[in-house]
C-alpha cells in the first residue's frame, strides 16, 4: 500500500463517521410533529367533531400498505360511527394535506383526543388490532 491509498482510506473513515454522526443527530423521521402519548402537544386546527375521538389516516390510494388498510378503515367507520371519526386523506390529491399535518411518509395514522389533542402518531401500515387498542385507550368502548 502506498502513502496515497492510505490517505483515500483515512479520508474516506473521516467521511463515513461524519456522515453517521450527522443521520445519529438529527431526529428520526417518525417523530414529526408535536410530541405524542399523551405529552402537552396543542391541538392541531382541523374540523374535529368536539367530544369525539379522531383517527386521520393519511395516505393514498394508489400506495400498497394504504390499501391494505383502506377495507379495515371502511370495517372501523361502520364499528365505531358516532363514537368515532375514522377519517382518510389522500396526499396525493392534496399534497397540502402532508404539509399541514408534518407527514414525510404513507400511510401515517394520527389519532386525537376528544379535546383535539394528538394523543398518537404512527407510520406504516397499522392493523385492526392495533388501532382498536388505540381507541380503546383513548377512551372509545
Amino acid at each position: 500500500m502506498n502513502f496515497k491509498s492510505i490517505w483515500i482510506i483515512i479520508i474516506s473513515i473521516a467521511i463515513i463517521a461524519v456522515v453517521t454522526f450527522y443521520n445519529m443527530m438529527k431526529p428520526p423521521m417518525t417523530s414529526v410533529g408535536p410530541k405524542v402519548n399523551g405529552s402537552t402537544a396543542a391541538p392541531v386546527s382541523i374540523d374535529l367533531t368536539p367530544g369525539r375521538v379522531t383517527m386521520i389516516d393519511l395516505g393514498a390510494t394508489e400506495c400498497v400498505p394504504c390499501k391494505m388498510m383502506a377495507p379495515i378503515l371502511e370495517e372501523l367507520k361502520g364499528e365505531y360511527a358516532g363514537r368515532a371519526d375514522i377519517v382518510f386523506i389522500d396526499v396525493w390529491k392534496d399534497p397540502s394535506q402532508a404539509k399541514k399535518f408534518g407527514i414525510r411518509a404513507i400511510p401515517t395514522q394520527i389519532f386525537f383526543d376528544a379535546e383535539g389533542k394528538e394523543f398518537y402518531r404512527h407510520t406504516g401500515f397499522m392493523d385492526k388490532k392495533r388501532i382498536v387498542d388505540i381507541l380503546s385507550r383513548l377512551g372509545v368502548s
